[in-house]
């Protein structure tokens, strides 16, 4: 039988927490699954695990996962079966694309296609950038602080970047200057950066990019569980972002905008589902959604993330972005007020009380950030994300070339989650380890680790099959 402790973090900072952030957040804005599960500690006993990763996938809605489960025993295969449960399944999926449409401010006749994740709807909207006789009908333009999501699928195709200005203010010029050469099809663009969350001023770089002849695609993935998007008043031609982070599981990702290219793009997947006739030696494919989504969809995964976005959408908006600011807030306020600790932006003129969701990014001098998220998930409790975040370039402009830590968190969250991190690196400041570590698989982990995993699940390195992703 496991035994949970009390974490002495809290001890140590409840008395510096100012009112105004436990009345914001002391408690979760929504229920979310597994947020009252044990984490062992390398020194015996268990506390609430603090999940501080929001970032990478989010916890489910609890309304989320009862959905499942009530949809769940009538899955069944979409679009050509004619008995009962394929009816409800396809009638469920379709449906999705409505939801999904309304959450975004789409307009009437913007396609809606289900992916795996927002990096494959990026590829996806790759394939059907417009040509003129055989040619590219212009370039792509993106920024060199883009998740590798928004980053790669562009370099198969003519494509420029711009290093961004050390202002918000200074990029838009340089995004300006650069459309101002001509040349430019489409303009793919971050809504909040996935290592520091700041947010990018979409709707000014829509105007721009449409008062040049290009349109522009956002990459939603982090931006959707934070804000409202409305593609239609920020004149958004195109937006990507996936399910999983947005708390719903499985993987499902959608992509959502103007037809006329994904109508006349290259299909996505070839396959069962996204022709009109095939022969032996031709095809002809299909238009509207259909076209890219060949072979059997993941109807649950778009369910599920359909029903996420009623749910966030139901959210009150003050509530919601007071609840992650005050979690926001006090953590960057601990970390900053911690000797040898270093909190990371872009911009000089970010705005932290509008212009920033709920992503903090820090390094701790004189230690490894995989050796810090190895202490603080065995001897705290605590989960965050290390490395490079799938955004290399972005992080040597930093002068972080081995990556840093990032702690992100969202409606599930509580103020005491950031407690515990900080109190967990005061700790560490203090004190130094309290667990000898060592590299294993690229990864740092805790030696001689006797905690074990759940009975059902295979009791093997969490780290295993990671890319360890330290090459420059």
């Amino acid at each position: 039988m496991t035994t949970a402790v009390d974490s002495p973090i809290t001890a140590i900072a409840a008395d510096r927490v100012p009112d105004k952030y436990l009345a914001a957040a002391g408690h979760p804005l929504a229920a979310v699954t597994g947020a009252e599960i044990l984490a062992p500690l390398i020194s015996g006993g268990h506390v609430r695990y603090a999940n501080l990763d929001y970032g990478a996938s989010a916890p489910a809605l609890t309304v989320v996962s009862a959905y499942l489960n009530e949809i769940l025993p009538f899955y069944a295969s979409v679009h050509r079966g004619a008995g009962y449960a394929s009816q409800i399944s396809t009638s469920v999926y379709e449906n999705a694309r409505n939801i999904v449409r309304e959450f975004v401010g789409g307009r009437p006749d913007d396609s809606v296609i289900f992916t795996r994740n927002t990096t494959d709807s990026l590829n996806l909207l790759a394939g059907c950038l417009p040509g003129a006789d055989g040619k590219s009908a212009g370039d792509v333009l993106y920024l060199d602080i883009e998740h590798h999501a928004n980053l790669l699928p562009w370099q198969g195709v003519p494509h420029r970047s711009i290093v961004a200005a050390d202002t918000i203010a200074g990029t838009i010029d340089s995004v300006r200057a650069e459309l101002e050469q001509g040349g430019v099809s489409l303009l793919a663009v971050t809504g909040a950066s996935n290592v520091t969350g700041e947010i990018l001023p979409i709707r000014e770089l829509a105007a721009l990019a449409h008062r040049h002849g290009a349109r522009i695609v956002v990459d939603a993935a982090q931006l959707a569980p934070h804000r409202r998007v409305d593609i239609s008043a920020d004149d958004v031609d195109y937006l990507a972002f996936s399910g999983h982070k947005l708390y719903a599981p499985f993987g499902a990702g959608v992509l959502v905008g103007r037809p006329d290219w994904l109508d006349a793009g290259t299909p996505h997947l070839a396959g069962g589902g996204a022709v009109k006739e095939a022969k032996l030696d031709g095809v002809s494919w299909a238009t509207g959604p259909a076209r890219h989504e060949g072979g059997s969809p993941n109807v649950l995964g778009a369910a599920t993330l359909a029903r996420a976005t009623q749910v966030i959408a139901s959210l009150d908006q003050d509530r919601w972005h007071a609840h992650e600011s005050a979690i926001r807030s006090y953590l960057v306020e601990g970390l900053q007020a911690i000797d040898g600790v270093t909190v990371h932006q872009i911009f000089k003129d970010t705005d932290p009380d509008k212009d920033t969701i709920g992503v903090v990014n820090f390094s701790v001098a004189g230690y490894d950030a995989g050796l810090v998220a190895a202490y603080l998930s065995a001897e705290h409790g605590v989960g965050l994300r290390d490395g490079r975040f799938c955004a290399h370039p972005l992080l040597k402009r930093l002068g972080l070339p081995s990556g840093s830590l990032r702690a992100s968190f969202g409606v599930g969250s509580r103020l005491e989650d950031a407690q515990r991190l900080l109190a967990g690196i005061e700790k560490l400041r203090r004190d130094g380890l309290g667990w000898d570590y060592v590299v294993d698989a690229g990864r740092w982990v805790p030696a001689n680790d006797t905690r074990t995993y759940p009975h059902w699940a295979p009791n093997t390195p969490g780290t295993a099959g990671a890319a360890p992703c330290i090459d420059d």
